[in-house]
């Protein structure tokens, strides 16, 4: 039994530690009209993701406060479709399948795994005026 365990344990422990298994993502938040840039431009939709294979990625993203003023976390999930193209998926931890979004993006490789990532999401269900409205967003991400 204590073998299992160990083989087991080591198992995991090369999975976690193997190359170009994390990546850790933002997307930049452009200041509103008349407020300077701060820091939080890029920090507030913060998460990282594990690679499970060279296709899938799963991982959290922080998504503000919640009503009690705790921080909440989005899952969200990354396929690649090809070596630059990626299809996404974000969604809260609670009523998920209400605030599902999709979307679609491209990554530029700049730098030794630091890459830029535009990207175009949309929410999977309309909103009370019946509108589903995308939006273009810019990502970074770097993998290691």
């Amino acid at each position: 039994m204590k073998n299992l365990f160990l083989t087991l344990a080591l198992g995991f422990a090369t999975m976690f530690a193997s190359a170009q298994n994390f990546i850790v993502v933002t997307t930049y938040t452009a200041a509103e009209e008349g407020a300077e840039w701060e820091m939080s431009s890029l920090t507030d939709n913060m998460g990282i993701g594990y690679a499970l294979n060279d296709t899938w990625t799963v991982g959290l993203i922080t998504a503000g406060e919640d009503s009690l003023g705790d921080a909440s976390y989005d899952l969200f999930g990354r396929y690649n479709w090809n070596t630059n193209m990626y299809i996404s998926v974000q969604a809260p931890t609670e009523e998920m399948m209400d605030n599902l979004t999709l979307g679609l993006g491209y990554s530029f490789n700049v730098w030794k795994g630091l890459a830029v990532e535009p990207n175009y999401t949309m929410g999977l269900k309309e909103d009370s005026n019946g509108d589903r409205e995308g939006t273009f967003n810019l990502g970074l991400a770097y993998r290691f």
